[in-house]
């Protein structure tokens, strides 16, 4: 079996993590701004069972070693408690991955999903049915769908990064999840209308023909480019700029997609360190990707690879 992610960042918050199948997961639940009216103590229960829930189900088919169980972090914010037990609040998803030959673990996934909401009791099972994902309560059920959901998109990164196309099995069924999800009126992030950049967007995306190059990116960066740098520059930057072409096709035949902002997010900065020593005529083609394709760091990139 090949190499794990490990995290490239630790909140600095309180954790609790327990022995894990594919995923070692820390989890994390906050509630600083929820009223004291509230008891905390519940959060701190509903960390404990999510944080078993993530860790202790079976993902996929394949045996791990322990040195090989993906990590990954998870920050559950609840900012609102909108009574009847109802929660609404952020989740942050950060995972990385390792590189050959050094200590360094590479960002894979880094971002903030808005749209939790959701009912939980003390004490109540924390359950998840790839079957019937709506549950007797849509509310109940859209906690552990968001998560299987995500756990589902490291998996298909992760594999795909040292696999061509392996992780496709994954990104299915976070589509599934999808298109099964909770429905109820105060729930949202999973359907096409509600918004361009959600939960939808981003399966559709990874499953659908018109992005298929994201695939090879995503080794191209990795495994072709990333994994041999530290051996061979120059064959590492040539790697991460056949990266950069193929994610600039998928940008011209459809541009401002969510896939390409989701990419982007925590690669900036080591983006301009593996092209910052580049030749000029390559540092040149890589400037004039990434800004025209990373646009939030384009700034950066025109300042640092000229």
């Amino acid at each position: 079996m090949r190499k794990k992610i490990s995290i490239i960042a630790v909140f600095v918050f309180s954790t609790f993590v327990v022995e894990a199948q594919e995923i070692q997961a820390r989890l994390t639940v906050m509630a600083a701004q929820v009223s004291t009216t509230v008891d905390k103590k519940v959060f701190q229960t509903l960390q404990t069972a999510l944080t078993n829930f993530v860790n202790t189900r079976r993902w996929t088919s394949d045996a791990f070693k322990a040195n090989e169980k993906i990590k990954c972090n998870f920050l559950l914010n609840i900012e609102q408690d909108k009574g009847n037990n109802v929660y609404k609040g952020r989740l942050t998803v950060q995972a990385a991955r390792p590189i050959y030959n050094t200590n360094y673990d590479s960002p894979i996934i880094n971002f903030i999903d808005d749209n939790v909401v959701f009912r939980y009791v003390e004490f109540q099972p924390v359950e998840f049915n790839e079957n019937r994902i709506q549950g007797n309560d849509p509310l109940v059920a859209n906690i552990t769908a968001i998560l299987a959901y995500y756990i589902n998109l490291i998996l298909g990164f992760d594999y795909d990064s040292f696999s061509q196309n392996s992780g496709n099995v994954y990104f299915q069924k976070a589509w599934n999840i999808v298109n099964n999800a909770p429905e109820n009126g105060e729930i949202s992030g999973w359907k096409s209308f509600e918004s361009l950049r959600n939960r939808y967007w981003l399966a559709e995306n990874l499953n659908s023909n018109r992005f298929a190059l994201i695939h090879n990116a995503l080794y191209a960066y990795y495994r072709s480019g990333l994994d041999v740098f530290y051996e061979n520059e120059e064959a590492g930057r040539t790697g991460i700029l056949n990266c950069l072409n193929f994610l600039n096709t998928i940008n011209a035949e459809n541009p401002n997609s969510m896939i390409m902002q989701f990419f982007f997010q925590g690669k900036s900065n080591e983006l301009v360190k593996v092209f910052s020593k580049a030749k000029a005529d390559q540092k040149e083609r890589a400037r004039d990707i990434l800004t025209r394709i990373d646009i939030t760091n384009a700034a950066a990139y025109n300042r640092e690879l000229k």
